[in-house]
């Protein structure tokens, strides 16, 4: 697929994947947000992963922490998690098709929901029941769009 990356379309992806994660969603909606920061996270490990691993998505996490002001790397290491699984992944990844990459991107986003709301648990947040994968379900169901923009930017421009 692609090997070499755009980096004006790459910052610019992740730059609005930040301000997506913090971005007011209506009230009866947010729990619905996709991961904006995992899907780009799992995107470009996936399609680049010489040029962006596990170190460059533990910083984002880092950053996603200082935003969302949780508390100091949560988000790092469940974005360095991500990373981790996709690269982990990625030859296989590969070959298949995008429905299989959907289901790909709701079971590894789903573990990081679970990273991140089991570290919420053991720090004192009261939120019970199975709502916190609802992100995950999102973001795959995001994920063809997704995946066919970015590779067609990234194509055109780099």
């Amino acid at each position: 697929m692609l090997s070499i990356i755009s980096y004006p379309v790459f910052g610019v992806s992740i730059l609005l994947a930040l301000v997506m994660s913090i971005a007011w969603f209506p009230v009866g909606w947010f729990q619905f947000r996709p991961e904006w920061l995992g899907l780009m996270v799992f995107y470009w490990t996936f399609r680049a992963p010489a040029q962006f691993g596990i170190v460059g998505a533990w910083v984002l996490g880092l950053l996603l922490d200082v935003l969302e002001a949780t508390p100091l790397g949560v988000n790092a290491m469940a974005m360095a998690l991500v990373a981790f699984l996709v690269l982990t992944t990625q030859q296989r990844l590969r070959m298949f098709p995008l429905p299989q990459q959907c289901l790909l991107v709701f079971l590894v986003l789903g573990i990081n929901q679970m990273l991140v709301h089991f570290i919420k648990q053991v720090l004192g947040a009261d939120d019970a029941g199975f709502s916190y994968l609802w992100p995950a379900f999102t973001s795959a169901v995001i994920w063809p769009p997704l995946c066919v923009l970015l590779d067609n930017l990234n194509r055109k421009l780099g």
